[in-house]
């Protein structure tokens, strides 16, 4: 790859629309053009009922677009199998089913697998060995032998960020990872996923949040959707402007960003 060459992107939707059908053809999502590249960090924001878990959902190829075309890692959505494309990417989300009666290591390992039970012949030294390490590189060393269940809400999210990396994705999708937590927490995950894009060159991130201030140091770029649309998508410097945010979410906000932290309070 030459100097002038962008990196092949990691997620790239062209033109996508989806529309859901009920008693008539909702647009869900529409016009909708979105590059992610190696090493960038997306915060996607929007008022609820934008569309921001359709649109993670594409990107994590779950679903098919109504009308365009979705490439991820490489592969477009109707022309690969979707159970082994998802496989390469890594989601958190506090939907996802988990054994709480498991130790935090065991939780951990089942994402080798992809399964919600771990699947004991499957996971050879290394693999044990791999659980232990991201264990520790997120922070959680210390909670190997604890049951999932005993542990806190920022506990586990950080635990569930282990799981998604033990298949080494080149994409990191975490769906609002910060619902419910208290302020110590957030900011103990907001320091592990600061580390982890320091020391993860190549990995894509977008994290879905409701709140500025939930978004590390580390973020690159932001996309913010409307009612379905994009309203705004770039560098995050120009994205997260109070006059897009405020047209976002439809009141007056004030934005600021301070030692590389955003914050969002009501312009009023």
């Amino acid at each position: 790859m030459t100097e002038t060459q962008e990196p092949r992107a990691v997620v790239a939707l062209s033109d996508v629309a989806v529309h859901r059908r009920t008693t008539g053809q909702e647009i869900v999502l529409d016009e909708i053009n979105w590059t992610i590249r190696p090493g960038e960090h997306w915060a996607l924001l929007g008022a609820n009922g934008a569309g921001k878990t359709t649109l993670l959902r594409l990107a994590g190829a779950v679903m098919h677009p109504t009308i365009g075309t979705v490439d991820v890692l490489g592969d477009r959505l109707g022309r690969v199998d979707m159970r082994e494309l998802r496989a390469r990417v890594g989601l958190v989300s506090a939907a996802q089913k988990v054994p709480l009666d498991a130790t935090t290591h065991t939780v951990v390992l089942t994402g080798a697998t992809g399964t919600v039970q771990p699947l004991w012949p499957k996971y050879d030294t290394a693999t044990r060995e791999r659980a232990h390490l991201l264990l520790a590189e997120l922070g959680c060393k210390e909670l190997a032998d604890r049951r999932f269940g005993d542990c806190s809400g920022g506990q586990r999210a950080r635990i569930l960020i282990c799981r998604a990396l033990m298949a080494d994705p080149l994409l990191l999708l975490l769906d609002e990872p910060f619902n419910a937590l208290d302020l110590p927490s957030r900011e103990d995950l907001v320091d592990a996923l600061h580390r982890l894009a320091a020391e993860r060159a190549d990995l894509a991130a977008v994290t879905v949040t409701h709140h500025l201030e939930e978004l590390p140091p580390s973020t690159t770029h932001a996309y913010l959707l409307k009612e379905g649309r994009e309203l705004a998508s770039g560098p995050v410097d120009g994205v997260l402007t109070p006059d897009n945010v405020t047209v976002c979410f439809g009141r007056p906000v004030h934005v600021a960003r301070h030692d590389g932290r955003w914050y969002a309070r009501s312009g009023r």
